[in-house]
C-alpha cells in the first residue's frame, strides 16, 4: 500500500497514521523524494483502506500488491517524465535519442562526436570513462580527468552527458560533470550503489542485469526510489542465453511488458542488445514500435578503430540513418 502525504502534514497527524497502521499490523516505511512524501505500508491483513484514507494529512491512498511498490504503475496512472533541463525531456510522450562511443578515448573523439550529435539534433551523449571490462588488460577508461574534459566540450555545445558509475565512491567526484548516472548490467543488483544513487538528485538509467528478470529490475529501481530519488529510467539491453550467434538476446517483450508494469520511462539499448553492427538499426526500430521512450546506442567516427565494442558500434553515416528513420517508426507507432 502507498499512502501519499500532504506536504504540510503535521507531526501529530503522522503519528496517528503510524499508530493506525501498527494496529492492523502494517509496517510503515516513510519515503521522502524530490517530489513528495510517502508511506509505504507493508502487511498481510485485508482492511477497508477508507479507514486510513480519511485521516488528516493524507493526499491519496493506493493498494499495490506488487513487491515493488513505488515504481509500480498500479498507484501512478500517468507516466513519469524526466526533465534534464534545456528542454530535454524523456518519457510521457517525449522520445529521446542518446548516442556516443562505448568509451571516451580522446579530446578529438569527443569533439567529433559532439559535432555529429549537434548536427543531427541529438541532445544526449553516452560514453564511458569508467569501463567494466571482462579482461583486466583491456582499456578501462580515462577516469575523472576524461569526464571533466568531456563535460567541458559537451556543455559548451548544449549536449547532456550520460555515463556509467561503478562504485559508491565515484558518485561525489562525478556528480558535477554528468546529467544522468548509468548503472550497468553488472551492477544492476549492487544494492549499496543503488541505495547511494537514491540519495542524489540526478536521474539514473538502470540497465537490466544480463540474467535478470523484469521483477528483479523493478526491485532494483525500488531501491533507488525508496531512498529518495524518483528520477529513474529502466533500460532493456539484452539478456544472456545459450545462443552464441550474437552477443545478447534483446528482449523485445520486455519493452511492452515494462510499459504495462511501471510508470518509469523505458529505454532500449540495441547496441548491447544484439552486439552485431549490421543489426543494430533493426533492433532500434523494433524497440521503438514496441513502445520504448528512447534509444541509447553506440556511435563512433571510426568504429574499426574504437578502443572497445567496435563490432556493435555504428559510424556517423549509419547513425544518421537511424535518427531519421526512428521518427518514421514513431509515426507508425502512433497510428497503431
Amino acid at each position: 500500500m502507498i499512502i501519499q502525504l500532504e506536504p504540510n502534514i503535521k507531526e501529530e497527524e503522522l503519528e496517528v497514521l503510524k499508530s493506525q497502521l501498527s494496529s492492523i499490523k502494517y509496517k510503515a516505511n516513510k519515503v521522502s523524494t524530490q517530489f513528495g512524501d510517502y508511506i509505504v505500508a507493508v502487511g498481510k491483513k485485508d482492511f477497508d483502506i477508507r479507514t486510513i484514507g480519511k485521516l488528516p494529512g493524507i493526499k491519496d491512498i493506493h493498494r499495490v500488491s506488487d513487491a515493488y511498490k513505488l515504481v509500480s504503475k498500479k498507484w501512478k496512472v500517468g507516466q513519469t517524465q524526466l526533465d534534464l533541463g534545456d528542454e530535454v525531456k524523456i518519457g510521457d510522450g517525449e522520445f529521446a535519442l542518446m548516442a556516443g562511443p562505448c568509451s571516451i578515448e580522446s579530446e578529438e573523439q569527443i569533439q567529433k562526436t559532439v559535432e555529429h550529435l549537434k548536427a543531427n539534433g541529438v541532445k544526449i551523449m553516452r560514453g564511458g570513462v569508467y569501463k567494466p571490462r571482462s579482461s583486466p588488460y583491456s582499456f578501462r577508461g580515462l577516469g575523472i580527468d576524461g569526464l571533466k574534459l568531456w563535460h567541458q566540450i559537451a556543455s559548451e555545445a548544449g549536449i547532456k552527458i550520460i555515463t556509467e558509475v561503478m562504485m559508491v565512491e565515484q558518485i561525489d567526484s562525478m556528480i558535477d560533470y554528468i546529467d544522468v548516472f548509468q548503472v550497468g548490467a553488472r551492477n544492476a543488483q549492487n544494492f549499496n550503489l543503488l541505495d547511494a544513487l537514491g540519495k542524489v538528485d540526478k536521474p539514473v538509467l538502470l540497465k537490466r542485469g544480463m540474467s535478470g528478470t523484469l521483477d528483479e529490475l523493478l526491485q532494483s529501481a525500488e531501491y533507488i526510489f525508496s531512498n529518495g530519488n524518483e528520477k529513474i529510467m529502466l533500460c532493456e539491453r539484452g539478456i544472456r542465453t545459450y545462443e552464441n550467434a550474437y552477443r545478447n538476446v534483446f528482449d523485445i517483450n520486455a519493452i511492452a511488458t515494462l510499459k504495462e508494469k511501471t510508470h518509469l520511462p523505458v529505454i532500449a539499448d540495441p547496441s548491447h542488445g544484439i552486439g552485431v553492427r549490421r543489426f543494430v538499426d533493426k533492433i532500434a526500430y523494433a524497440a521503438t514500435v514496441a513502445g520504448a521512450d528512447g534509444i541509447i546506442m553506440e556511435v563512433h567516427h571510426s568504429p574499426e578503430k574504437a578502443f572497445s565494442d567496435g563490432q556493435q558500434t555504428l559510424n556517423f553515416q549509419e547513425a544518421e540513418t537511424v535518427y531519421k528513420k526512428v521518427d518514421k517508426y514513431l509515426e507508425l507507432r502512433d497510428s497503431l
